[in-house]
């Protein structure tokens, strides 16, 4: 299997939902880092990828995003569109490539299980247009980082 799925269960009332995110004993390794990002609609982060094995944890906290994971051995790719809509978290074991493109302004969080060393970096890419996924994208022209611009 490329990536583990936790569907979360929401827990609705008439003030709005709670959901468990995830429970420690559920991951293959303990989470170090959180991170958070903000995307407008278009934007597409990654592919990254991280040779000393450091696994994610994303969750969409707010909007819809599109999670792309490329095997890089198997040519193996998974997507799965997650958010408001789709209330999933996604784990990815390390060494995949990884990236998501916000379908809509989002909100998105990831839990890692490194934390980042500037001295040190464990960041790889892989462009976002590489022909083994260029065609799961719903964008042909999206918004990115120089860093991904470059890859």
């Amino acid at each position: 299997m490329i990536v583990e799925r936790f569907p979360l269960t929401l827990h609705e009332d008439e003030r709005g939902w709670f959901a468990e995110l995830i429970r420690a004993s559920a991951l293959p390794k303990p989470v170090k880092q959180a991170n958070l990002s903000r995307s407008s609609k278009g934007v597409i982060r990654g592919l990254h990828y991280h040779e000393r094995g450091q696994d994610d944890l994303f969750v969409c906290i707010a909007g819809m995003v599109r999670i792309v994971v490329l095997d890089r051995d198997t040519g193996e790719i998974f997507t799965e569109d997650v958010g408001d809509d789709n209330p999933v978290a996604i784990y990815v074991p390390g060494f995949r490539a990884h990236g998501y493109e916000a379908l809509t302004d989002c909100v998105f969080m990831y839990l890692v299980t490194e934390e980042y060393d500037p001295a040190n970096p464990d960041e790889h890419g892989i462009p976002w247009d590489d022909e083994r996924v260029r065609h799961v994208w719903s964008t042909s022209s999206p918004v990115l980082s120089a860093r991904d611009a470059s890859s």
